[in-house]
Parts: C-alpha cells; structure tokens; sequence
C-alpha cells in the first residue's frame, strides 16, 4: 500500500495578511518539494471538508460556531495577538481537520481498496496544535490532529491513539484536548520556557498520558535524540498504540527564525524512521502525520520532503 497524500488549494488561500509568518507561502513551498520524481508514486487526495460531527468531537459546540462566526466576509479579523483571519480561513481550517480524518479512514481502510494507505501525510494549514478544547490560539482554529485521534476511536473502534509532537512549541492545545481522554496519549519535545509557555515535564495529566521533553534554547541533534529515546520511546512502547499520528511541526531547524533549536533535516528523519518503526510494531504500520509549524521556507521544503520520503520508505 502507498503513501497517501491529502491537501486542498483551500489551504493556500488562508491569508493572515501582509507580514504574517504563517504565511500561504509555506505550503506552496511544500507542496513544490512534493513534486520531484521522488513521489510520483505518492496518492494524492482532495482533502475534504471537516462536518460539524468531527469538530464537535475535539471542540464544544459553542466554541465551533463562534470561530466559524468570526470569519469575516472581507478584510482581516483577529482572534488573538497572533492568530488572523480572512475570507478563505474557515474553508481552509475544515479542510485541514477533513484532511486529517481521510488519512485515519484511509490507514484503516481494507488492503485490497485502493483508497486504503500505509500511512499518510497532510500538507494542509492553518495548522492546529494550539488550539485548545474552547480556544482558537497561535495561529490555529481547530485542533486538526486531536479531531482525527478522536474520530478514529469513534469511527474506527480504536483502543489507543498516541499523538508525537516534535514542533518546536509545546503543543497545549492537544494537551488541553487529552488531559483527561481515555485512550490517547500525547507526548512532545519542543522549546522549553517558550510559546505558549505550557509544556513542563511535570505534566502528565490525569491519566498520566501527556508526555513532555522540554529541550533548553540552542539543543540541537543529541538532545533531542536523547530525548525521544529516553522519554518519548518509552512511553511510546509501553502505550503500545493502535494508531500513531504525529503534529509534524519543523521550526525546531537551526534555520528557523521563530525559535533557537538546531535541529537539521537528519534529526527528523530519524525521528520519523523510528516513530514508523514503533507504528509497524504496534499499530500494522498505521501511521497519520500532519502538518503543524516552520517558517523558514527552504528548510520546511527539504525537512517536509524528508520526512515524506522517509514514510515512503517505511
């Protein structure tokens, strides 16, 4: 079975305005990458629309109506300091949260039916880690990732969902969304002391299933390698998940200008070689990643190719 590939035009028209560095460029810079030779053999998708039925599954209802009303019909709106909308926000936030469910349906879907997949990539934005249960925060509306978990434990019957995140900042939003959840367990490595300040490794949440690995400003490679094979892995393994997803953010590269790791783009093939590892061992390869942070344009390209050519490869 074939990579799959799930992204919509919708998701370049999301316009937080001039200076914004959650920027349409980002994903057309992806999605350039994505057209070398290397992934002819990608299955590419139309992402579709999130329903109300999947956004309910991670957000309140009241919360849902009120982002959705905020889009304006013109111009720009601010949520908060950091997070804008416009016109094309609302399609492009549901078909990141549509896309993201495809891929569960698809990594579940029989061998034999040609819309089923090993595991999937979803080139989508606005990206969605920090938004909480009942905020819209840090660039993100709905919590893409957190959406997809919980519908595959509804749609799929699935046990046990475990969500990686290696964006450089912490994750609250799913945090938030897991806290208490039965069933999933979110474990990250980012920034430490850092936007959006949340992320200590004393947090473990109710079920002691949130599973933190502040790195300090200026770690680079062996930190963090250090930090997925003594913290992330472990958890990981004693999990044992039936569904692996990952919040692939790539603004911990020493390129990146919002951030101070120096991770390069070797440091996220390995992370994602053993994150495919620990997915074939316990979940039959079922693996959904998603797009999250990065904002140096080159180097999200070359990281986001890597980490798609290594899925590929898995």
């Amino acid at each position: 079975m074939n990579t799959a590939l799930f992204t919509h035009p919708a998701c370049i028209e999301h316009d937080p305005g001039f200076g914004h560095p959650e920027c349409p460029d980002r994903l057309r810079a992806v999605m350039q990458a994505l057209e070398h030779e290397d992934f002819m053999f990608l299955a590419r998708h139309e992402a579709p629309r999130a329903t109300r039925e999947h956004l309910t599954l991670a957000h309140p209802a009241g919360h849902v109506d009120r982002v959705l009303a905020a889009i304006p019909a013109e111009g720009w709106r601010d949520i908060d300091a950091d997070t804008t909308v416009c016109p094309a926000s609302g399609e492009a936030a549901l078909r990141a949260a549509g896309a993201v469910c495809a891929a569960v349906d698809a990594v579940f879907t029989d061998d034999s039916d040609p819309e089923g997949a090993r595991n999937a990539f979803c080139a989508v934005r606005p990206p969605g880690h920090h938004a909480e249960r009942g905020r819209a925060m840090g660039f993100c509306l709905f919590n893409s990732v957190a959406i997809g978990a919980l519908h595959a434990r509804r749609a799929h019957g699935v046990e046990r969902v475990a969500v990686i995140d290696f964006d450089v900042h912490h994750g609250n939003g799913t945090q938030d969304i897991f806290w208490d959840a039965d069933g999933l367990l979110y474990a990250s490595t980012h920034q430490d002391r850092f936007y959006p300040g949340t992320g200590a490794a004393a947090e473990r949440g109710g079920r002691g299933r949130i599973v933190n690995a502040p790195l300090p400003a200026g770690a680079g490679g062996p930190e963090f390698r250090e930090a997925f094979q003594t913290v992330l892995l472990p958890a990981l393994e004693d999990f044992r998940p039936d569904l692996v997803m990952i919040s692939a953010g790539f603004d911990a590269h020493y390129a990146d200008p919002l951030a101070q790791l120096q991770l390069n783009e070797d440091d996220f093939v390995w992370a994602t070689r053993k994150l495919c590892t620990l997915a074939a061992e316990h979940a039959g390869g079922r693996l959904v990643s998603t797009l999250e942070g990065g904002y140096d344009l080159a180097a999200l390209a070359v990281c986001t190719a890597a980490h798609v050519r290594e899925l590929m490869t898995a």
